[in-house]
């Protein structure tokens, strides 16, 4: 078996003689059986590359931007610099991070929408210029501190006005006031930035957005500013589906407000799109209850209800629980869930014996004994960064199909590129 190497370095095992992800998990969990049992992650670099290319075939004229917050593990960090997608970073230790990973600091959006002093000064001597800002403060911060910035003017929309209940952004009938205060401070501004969230479900959201966009470019150029940058956000979950209605919305609006020969340079920021199908998240039974019912209210077919303890919970590697997503169903390892066989109500819970702590609220499982694993798979989002407040995050162990791999290195991609800090190994089952 190999695994993860120290720091900065990381291994990737390589697929081969017909290994699947399925065969390596069982080898970790063989592994854990005889060791502490610790939950782990197994992540699919591949998947990283078969998105992009699918973002490619789509929006070939949007260049992606990935979100740092989503998901910080380095090894993903620099599968991504090599394929070529910039970053999004939201504080001075996402830039150290992905500066620590080699990737160039215009290929760095600072995003955020309150900025410390001292983050900004550290963009600026780390050479990151593209700021996102939304406010006459922030204006006037990053005049003290990076007279050498490049803003972006984020841009409330209607569509996200709907759906959060706080909003970002400035209006559009605040943006000239920003615009001649950026002039009066020396600042440029090179374009704008607007995000309609997935859940918004008005279909002309992005044609407001957009309209609302151009308003502000043309107000900027009026003003003399260069307006080269148009984001367009994109909190785009990862469905090819739904890629596909984002293209169906979005690209005939490029080509009319933004059209090729106008110049400007259209990006997109994806997050758990690129990361969330590429980790596998295997979790341990610790502990179990039986909920006992009333005698009065039992039935004839009246069933048990069971309360499972795994050893992480939404204060570690479920932490996107309390960010409101939705949890994958879980799949019991190595039980193959016949007609006949009996499944229960169940509920899953982490370790911390917190009320908030409940993972899975209601679920059907054949029953499970101490010891028994749970995989869930699509956890790469919200996993692994910044939000995550596990004391000690499982580890992850890497892997890429032969295949894969072979098509990275048709692509271009190379060790000796952006992945000098990736180990690969071969692996047999």
């Amino acid at each position: 078996m190999k695994g993860l190497s120290d720091e900065p370095h990381y291994t990737i095992d390589v697929l081969e003689g017909g290994v699947t992800l399925g065969n390596v998990i069982d080898d970790h969990i063989y592994e854990q059986e005889l060791a502490e049992r610790n939950a782990f992650f197994v992540a699919d670099l591949g998947v990283l590359m078969r998105q992009h290319v699918l973002w490619q075939t789509h929006m070939p004229r949007v260049r992606p931007f990935y979100t740092l917050k989503c998901n910080s593990s380095p090894a993903v960090i620099q599968v991504l610099a090599a394929l070529g997608t910039g970053f999004v970073c939201a504080n001075k230790g996402e830039v150290a991070l992905v500066e620590s990973c080699g990737v160039d600091p215009e290929n760095i959006i600072y995003g955020g929408a309150y900025k410390q002093l001292s983050h900004i000064k550290h963009a600026a001597k780390a050479g990151v210029d593209l700021l996102v800002c939304d406010s006459e403060m922030e204006l006037r911060k990053i005049a003290r501190c990076h007279l050498g910035a490049r803003l972006l003017l984020q841009v409330a929309t209607a569509g996200s006005q709907e759906e959060m209940s706080m909003t970002f952004g400035c209006t559009l009938k605040s943006c000239r006031n920003l615009l001649q205060c950026a002039k009066l401070l020396g600042l440029q501004v090179v374009g704008a930035k607007f995000n309609v969230p997935v859940t918004c479900s008005n279909p002309q959201a992005y044609h407001h957005a957009m309209s609302d966009t151009r308003c502000v470019f043309d107000m900027g150029e009026e003003l003399g500013f260069n307006m080269t940058v148009l984001d367009i956000g994109v909190g785009l979950g990862g469905p090819e589906l739904q890629l596909e209605q984002i293209e169906a919305a979005i690209q005939p609006l490029l080509d009319i407000y933004f059209p090729p020969l106008s110049g400007v340079e259209v990006v997109a920021e994806l997050g758990s799109y690129y990361v969330s199908s590429s980790f596998t998240l295997a979790v341990n039974i610790m502990g179990k209850e039986v909920l006992r019912q009333d005698p009065g209210e039992l039935s004839p077919n009246s069933k048990p209800e069971f309360l499972y303890y795994m050893n992480e919970g939404v204060y570690g590697s479920f932490a996107n629980k309390l960010l409101e997503d939705t949890i994958p169903e879980p799949l019991v390892h190595k039980k193959s869930l016949r007609l006949e066989e009996t499944v229960f109500p169940s509920s899953l819970w982490g370790p911390s014996c917190d009320g908030l702590d409940q993972v899975v609220e209601h679920c059907l499982l054949p029953e499970l004994s101490m010891g028994d694993w749970l995989i869930f798979n699509n956890m790469g989002a919200n996993s692994l960064g910044e939000s995550c407040t596990a004391v000690q995050k499982p580890p992850v162990y890497y892997i890429i199909s032969a295949d894969d791999w072979y098509e990275m290195q048709e692509a271009g991609i190379t060790l000796n590129t952006n992945m000098n800090n990736l180990l690969l190994v071969p692996y047999w089952h």
